[in-house]
């Protein structure tokens, strides 16, 4: 009997992902990718002997990676080296004033107490809670498919329920008031994709992940994870086919039977869309079509970015390999995402020197620098705006870190709004998906399988469990295992 044919559009992690599952439970997988390469935002850069991650470049939750190559029997150290950041990450408050997140928990203790006298009892109970709240996360939510609510309602969960009705800020606050500190257990949420003030303190288990499992670096890059997945799907057996972008949807009797891109048609049993959820909603007729326009306009997103790639022509000083400047107010920077959504007046941004620790990165005595500065999605992108925050997140980076940077830049490239809506099809441009807010979290996002097409599924950051690299990874693995659910082989 011939296998069933599914084909997936886009070749993101959760793409990939879900590929090698289904490629393993016997089904015959073709990946469509819209641009030459794989990866979806994870894609890289090559300039002059540089190499820059265009997407991702923190690689956390280790744990999660491990537990995807394990179920093909295989590890990620087959595929890749990883390195231990240490320092995991440095935030610049002000000019020479920074701290430095240890890869020890025992460091971290101890650079708190250094602020906060007995802060690091506090950061201990506060761990804690975040460890727990992994464990629930980790081990049993996040794998959930959102079909029923019946799914997070447990007897673990139900004692944990004040933990959903107050904020991550709010319950920071209980345990540290020094304003930095605060700002350095706000970080994480920023993964998730919303101010800490409208997110679940459930997802403290983002600290966890932070202090406890660390800041890790594949050498050669995030790109090394998308290739590692790459290989491992085509060892199973997936067919990937690059500048293919897929331009309709064919469907009779309520079912997907072809989809039709630049140059050919593809016959399907299953179609799953790994690419933007409402951008493949728009190859459908309307009456297939599940969300409307108003349902998507009223989603709380998570930001948009400004990316710089830039080659500089010395080694810099003062820092490293993951450097974040909050030199300027964050609830200030966050209205203009969230609220007012316009372009902030003097942005947080977050810089990142690969070099530092990777030599494939940058030639010789050289440094590659990564700048991102989060923004509201669909704000108006011109080469002008780019370079007024090119030059001042320079100028500040100069003045934080006392040192001359413009004279020493080789090139700078640039990515915004308008180049995630063209790559990527995203809705408005958006670089990480839908913000996990209550209102947002498990059943409340868009279905991993249409209610109105029998054999049409979803999966990445627009689903569940949400935006970032392991969340995706995840994505795939409950897709896969609801379309096996739902068919007979």
């Amino acid at each position: 009997m011939a296998k069933k044919k599914i084909i997936i559009i886009g070749s993101g992690f959760s793409s990939l992902s879900a590929s090698c599952y289904l490629a393993q439970a016997g089904f015959d997988v073709s990946i469509l990718e819209k641009n030459d390469t794989v990866g979806g935002r994870a894609r890289q850069l090559k300039r002059d002997g540089f190499t820059f991650d265009i997407g991702p470049t923190f690689y956390w939750m280790p744990d999660v990676f491990e537990r995807f190559f394990e179920d093909f029997n295989t590890h990620p150290s087959n595929f890749y080296n990883l390195k231990k950041l240490d320092p995991a990450y440095q935030i610049y408050f002000g000019p020479k004033d920074s701290v430095s997140i240890s890869a020890d928990f025992e460091g971290i203790k101890a650079t708190f107490e250094n602020i906060e006298p007995q802060s690091g009892n506090s950061l201990q109970k506060f761990i804690d809670k975040s460890e727990d709240n992994y464990n629930l996360a980790i081990k049993d939510l996040v794998y959930q498919p959102g079909e029923s609510v019946a799914e997070i309602v447990t007897l673990k969960t139900v004692t944990k329920l004040n933990r959903f009705a107050t904020s991550i800020k709010k319950d920071i606050s209980h345990y540290v008031k020094d304003e930095k500190l605060q700002q350095i257990l706000e970080f994480p949420v920023l993964f998730l994709g919303a101010k800490p003030s409208n997110t679940p303190s459930f997802y403290n288990f983002m600290n966890y992940a932070d202090f406890k499992l660390g800041t890790w670096h594949p050498e050669g890059g995030m790109y090394m994870v998308v290739k590692a997945m790459k290989d491992l799907a085509e060892s199973l057996g997936v067919n990937i086919l690059t500048n293919s972008p897929v331009e309709s949807i064919n469907i009779e009797k309520n079912s997907v039977t072809s989809v039709k891109t630049n140059s050919k048609e593809y016959v399907c049993d299953i179609l799953l869309s790994g690419a933007d959820y409402h951008h493949t909603e728009t190859l459908l007729p309307q009456q297939y079509r599940q969300y409307s326009e108003a349902y998507w306009n009223k989603k709380t997103f998570a930001p948009s970015a400004l990316l710089f790639y830039v080659g500089f022509d010395k080694k810099l000083s003062n820092v490293s390999h993951h450097t974040l400047c909050f030199d300027s107010d964050f609830e200030n920077h966050a209205k203009t995402i969230y609220n007012t959504k316009e372009w902030p007046d003097n942005p947080l941004f977050y810089a990142s020197f690969p070099s530092i620790t990777d030599a494939t990165t940058a030639p010789e005595g050289k440094e590659a620098g990564i700048f991102l500065i989060p923004l509201a999605p669909d704000l108006e992108d011109n080469e002008l705006i780019r370079n007024h925050y090119f030059k001042q997140i320079i100028e500040r980076l100069e003045h934080l870190t006392d040192q001359p940077l413009f004279d020493h830049i080789l090139f700078k490239e640039s990515y915004c709004i308008n180049n995630f809506k063209e790559d990527y099809n995203a809705y408005k441009g958006n670089a990480y998906g839908l913000a996990n807010t209550l209102m947002q979290t498990h059943v409340l996002r868009p279905k991993l399988k249409s209610k109105k097409v029998n054999n049409l599924y979803f999966c990445g950051q627009l689903t569940v469990p949400g935006p970032g690299v392991p969340p995706s990874l995840i994505s795939g693995k409950i897709v896969s295992e609801l379309i096996q659910k739902h068919t007979k082989l």
